[in-house]
């Protein structure tokens, strides 16, 4: 008797979902794709329907073209180095329709409930209505909930002047005539304190740690195409890249910005060409951390002291999962551990698509996870033993712990191309384990389990 394919649903349509969506497709695993908004592309869709997405109107990305693009869907050569937001979903819509995905995809439907029953069929319930798969992708980001300060300011209950997360910023008008200070040193900071020094009034950049600001172009080249070849030592990569930031860059200190209190590499990198010049210029000033805020001033922590009519915190997100109950999956101070950012040792068919932070592009990561679990489903790669899974996540995460400062930013942090060289390397040990285990399937499809057949 044939045994016939696991089904599966996959959360989210963004640029991790229909990576999934695809790899689904082409391996002939059937699916459904819930996406909450009306298109795809999640959040580089500018004011989508949902409301989830964090894009801005001066919006671009700050990885390269060649570095962002799926493996087989090339973007279009007239494309810059960094397009805008506005090209990168027309691509994302390219790729869903080239690939014949579009109608598998169910707009507008919210997943409300995702419950592993007993037998370990998924129900995942929307608009009321529950169905049945084998298997979860969950690919629903980790850009859209977000987190604010914790805890709020002193006065920032009874602050005279508006406070806004920059999941809000859209538009630089909004800061048109007025005093802003933008807390914080990633990237969304940067854009949006340098999108404020050409419209408001006064501009300050609070920075609560120092950061490394790494400009787009190193030596007329993107500057993630540098070198990078991960056979290389990590450390041996740093040093170099920390001679070039050197020579091209100097000492953020020099600037007016806080000392970074770590190496190269050890917290996720600022990319922006302009912040800088803007600094330079007067038009950005930086500022100590915030203290508190009183009326209609901001205080920091070096004892001055400015008035503000807006201050955007710029402070992240949280991970988090809204169909799961609690106690069952959920990523607490945005950690949960996985088998190489994508399996949970605990539950053969969940499997987490770019729940990670690379330093470098997540769409290509996220296609080769979506490629990785598609042989899972059909049996043409196994998983090495849970103990030794666990092994690999435990030591895994005290290097990251070791290396990044200690943040709930860095909890998920992967290397973008030495992530797909070791997981190149340990696909090709999974397709062995499965060869001598016969292809059996992972995850048996819910009518065959029933009715006791055997894989």
């Amino acid at each position: 008797m044939s045994i016939s394919l696991p089904t599966a649903a996959i959360i989210g349509a963004g640029s991790s979902g229909i990576a999934a969506a695809k790899a689904l497709h082409e391996r002939g695993i059937e699916f459904d794709c819930y996406e909450s908004s009306d298109r795809v592309g999640g959040n580089w869709v500018f004011a989508n329907k949902n409301g989830m997405s964090a894009a801005y109107k001066t919006l671009h990305i700050n990885t390269s073209r060649e570095r962002m693009e799926y493996s087989d869907f090339p973007m279009p050569k007239s494309y810059p180095d960094f397009p805008h937001h506005s090209q990168i979903a027309e691509y994302f819509d390219g790729y869903v329709d080239h690939f014949g995905i579009r109608d598998k995809i169910k707009f507008e439907s919210s997943v409300e409930h995702a419950v592993r029953r007993d037998d370990g069929a998924w129900e995942v319930t929307c608009a009321g209505e529950s169905r049945l798969y084998d298997a979860l992708l969950v690919a629903n980001g980790h850009h859209w909930d977000p987190r604010w300060p914790e805890p709020a300011f002193p006065g920032s209950q009874s602050f005279a002047g508006i406070q806004m997360h920059a999941h809000e910023y859209t538009d630089p008008e909004t800061f048109r005539d007025k005093r802003v200070v933008v807390l914080g040193m990633g990237n969304s900071a940067m854009d949006i304190a340098v999108d404020a020094s050409y419209v408001g009034a006064e501009v300050y950049l609070a920075a609560r740690r120092g950061a490394y600001v790494i400009p787009k172009y190193v030596f007329g080249k993107p500057v993630d195409q540098l070198v990078a070849d991960p056979r290389l030592p990590w450390a041996l990569r740093m040093r170099f890249f920390e001679t070039v930031m050197r020579l091209s860059v100097g000492k953020v200190e020099n600037y007016g910005l806080p000392k970074p209190d770590h190496r190269l590499g050890e917290a996720h990198p600022t990319i922006s060409s302009r912040i800088l010049d803007r600094i330079a210029h007067g038009t950005v000033k930086p500022k100590a951390n915030i203290e508190r805020l009183d009326g209609d001033r901001v205080y920091f922590v070096d004892g001055s002291s400015v008035e503000a009519d807006i201050v955007v915190y710029c402070t992240g997100y949280k991970v988090t999962f809204p169909f799961f109950d609690e106690g069952f999956i959920s990523a607490p101070d945005n950690d949960l551990p996985l088998y190489r950012r994508c399996f949970d040792p605990a539950i053969n068919n969940v499997f987490f698509i770019a729940l990670l932070q690379p330093l470098g592009a997540i769409m290509p990561l996220a296609e080769a996870q979506s490629q990785w679990v598609a042989a899972y489903l059909r049996g043409e790669y196994a998983l090495p033993p849970v103990a030794e899974m666990r092994s690999e996540i435990a030591s895994d995460r005290e290097r990251m712990f070791k290396r990044y400062v200690k943040s709930k930013r860095h909890t998920m942090q992967v290397d973008f191309d030495d992530y797909l060289y070791e997981l190149g390397k340990e696909r090709r040990r999974g397709a062995q384990r499965a060869r001598e285990a016969g292809y059996r399937l992972p995850v048996l499809p819910l009518a065959e389990a029933q009715s006791g057949v055997a894989p």
